[in-house]
């Protein structure tokens, strides 16, 4: 594996780079604040005040757990509205304890009672009830051989780029996506390349495109037609 170091973002907030590949985990104009708008306000936040439907637990899957801060913010906004939820992520090469025990989530999230740690020391493949409004399951896992019978209400599809990782942002990959969702089901991501946009569309998506973060200028909201 390569190396990976921490890497101070310009919000404060940490995230891990990986200098042999030139890659990070999240936007160097802010991690956090990246986190928050792709997968917090245009996923979790919108699919909240746009769903009709009697929620009980909304269900999210992670494509790539990372640092765990969209876990960690997710699990912040369950216990501030009250809401349960559901979160099963997918991870193929985890954090190691010490560079859990390096990031600076924790010092960033208001509400002490959550810990980035408590959601990278649940047990491979077992659902662990963190506390009364959040529920979390991870899975060491590729998505190409990731197989699941669960639905989901929301997917944060959070892989490393495309140049990076093609393999991950194929219309076969969006068609299991597509097939993980409920109707209506949301897939929100930092990534508007044409070539993404298309592989959503033929998998059955609609798409939204959006304002992005700093530093970026479209983000992508891929909505699973009623129909469906």
């Amino acid at each position: 594996m390569d190396k990976r170091n921490i890497r101070l973002t310009e919000d404060g907030s940490h995230t891990i780079s990986v200098p042999a590949k030139n890659i990070t985990y999240h936007s160097i104009h802010g991690a956090l604040q990246e986190s928050m708008h792709v997968f917090i306000d245009c996923g979790l936040r919108y699919f909240m005040s746009n769903s009709s439907e009697d929620r009980g637990n909304i269900h999210v899957f992670e494509m790539g757990l990372g640092t765990g801060l969209n876990a960690l913010l997710t699990w912040n906004e369950a216990l501030s509205l009250k809401q349960k939820i559901v979160y099963h992520a997918v991870e193929l090469y985890p954090l190691t304890e010490t560079e859990i025990q390096s990031l600076n989530y924790d010092e960033l999230i208001l509400n002490k009672s959550i810990r980035l740690s408590a959601i990278h020391d649940t047990p491979w493949n077992e659902l662990v009830e963190l506390d009364n409004y959040f529920s979390f399951i991870k899975t060491k896992q590729d998505m190409q051989n990731f197989a699941t019978s669960e639905k989901f209400n929301i997917i944060y599809f959070d892989a490393f780029d495309p140049n990076t990782q093609p393999e991950l942002w194929t219309e076969i990959i969006f068609k299991k996506m597509f097939s993980m969702l409920y109707a209506n089901g949301i897939l929100v991501t930092y990534c508007s390349k044409s070539a993404v946009q298309k592989a959503m569309i033929s998998a059955g998506f609609t798409i939204a495109k959006l304002k992005g973060p700093p530093g970026k200028r479209e983000i992508i909201r891929a909505t699973k037609p009623t129909l469906h």
